[in-house]
């Protein structure tokens, strides 16, 4: 979301998946053996579960369960692990970037294919061929990102995410590059026919790209979906966060057998190593969209928690109980769903559940210092002093 983190819009979109060229079951490949089948039960369960793993960012539960469904039903998306590419094939990131909470935002479906469509076609002309995609991180939307592009591109996605958790900018799901290295990145988004709309390919330095992409989406009422940063499979299986899929399947799992939100927590917890920190209603929430983020302060009991898109802390009188990327994510009380930061409300009774760091598949951006400045910035907390000691 980042989000990298994200929201996505599909009224009327699914046209863009259901035309003529759909396949046919005569037509559809069979998966090999070494692709995952993928059915709509593992879609919902790695969508609640990546929710989970977003720790209140990587975009909307309810789109990212139909975008996945929207995917299964128009052919067969391939996920394949990334030690089974060529080391040289060539692998896009694909994400979402906005705010969560923006309301005029507006992506279907079809753009998120086709803004993998524009930087493959940049990329051709000068003769380099993507070989498949990689998911920027874990979230309610964005773990399912990519699988309607492999199933209409015929790219298979990797089994791999730039961070198995959800983080608010760009840099920080760019798996280790350089601030200063050479981007290239394709957004689109906006409603058609209006000013808003925009397609769009950047070459920058990797800062700068991000920056703009950010700007792209905030011209484009909130959101845009992206493809970005092609790098060689060999660095890839070097510095993304591996077999994401696993974890987050395993999250969801626990969401769905649990009797009751707090069986729920309880499962969520022993399934990411962590606890369940506080059950109980929200006393004081408050949220401002600004710069393309969602920024704000959450009380329960007692607890504060900021975030940035994502929860980034959580005190108790002062003392620091929890510090980004450590997972900090709220359930609903009573359901046991995942609840967004964007989906808090004063009143709404939630569980909090904490795990470490240590306990997450973290890509090569959670390593460097320099990229939580700008948390420290956004949220008025120490960060860094909590993360690298």
């Amino acid at each position: 979301m980042t989000t990298d983190d994200t929201r996505t819009q599909t009224d009327g979109t699914q046209r863009a998946a259901r035309d003529d060229a759909a396949p046919t079951d005569e037509t559809r490949p069979e998966p090999t053996g070494g692709e995952r089948t993928i059915t709509a039960e593992w879609v919902e369960d790695v969508a609640v579960g990546g929710a989970v793993l977003g720790g209140g960012g990587g975009g909307s539960l309810a789109k990212g369960i139909e975008f996945g469904e929207l995917a299964v039903e128009y052919g067969r998306p391939t996920i394949v692990s990334v030690a089974d590419l060529d080391p040289t094939d060539v692998v896009l990131t694909v994400s979402g970037v906005g705010a969560p909470a923006a309301t005029d935002s507006h992506v279907d479906p079809a753009d998120y294919v086709r803004a993998v469509e524009l930087l493959v076609d940049r990329l051709a002309a000068d003769g380099t061929t993507v070989g498949a995609l990689m998911t920027n991180e874990m979230g309610g939307f964005a773990t399912v990102n990519g699988l309607l592009q492999s199933a209409v591109t015929g790219l298979p996605l990797v089994d791999a995410a730039c961070n198995g958790r959800a983080h608010p900018t760009g840099p920080m799901g760019s798996i280790g590059l350089s601030q200063d290295s050479e981007s290239v990145q394709a957004a689109v988004g906006g409603v058609p026919g209006t000013a808003a709309r925009l397609e769009t390919v950047v070459e920058a330095e990797l800062g700068t790209a991000a920056s703009l992409v950010r700007h792209a989406a905030e011209d484009a009422g909130g959101l845009v979906a992206v493809a970005r940063n092609p790098v060689p499979a060999s660095y890839a299986e070097a510095h993304a966060a591996l077999d994401t899929y696993d974890q987050a399947e395993a999250v969801g799992r626990a969401v769905r057998l649990a009797d009751d939100g707090r069986d729920a927590a309880e499962r969520v917890a022993d399934a990411v190593g962590g606890e369940v920190s506080l059950v109980g209603p929200v006393e004081s929430f408050a949220l401002e969209t600004t710069g393309g983020f969602d920024v704000g302060e959450v009380e329960i009991e007692g607890r504060e928690l900021t975030f940035w898109n994502e929860y980034m802390t959580l005190e108790l009188d002062g003392e620091r109980l929890a510090t980004f990327p450590d997972l900090i994510t709220t359930l609903d009380a009573e359901t046991g769903m995942p609840v967004s930061t964007a989906e808090l409300a004063e009143g709404r009774s939630v569980a909090v559940v904490v795990a470490p760091a240590a306990n997450l598949s973290l890509g090569a951006g959670m390593a460097d210092p320099a990229l939580f400045d700008p948390v420290e910035q956004a949220v008025g907390k120490a960060v860094k002093s909590h993360v690298f000691n």
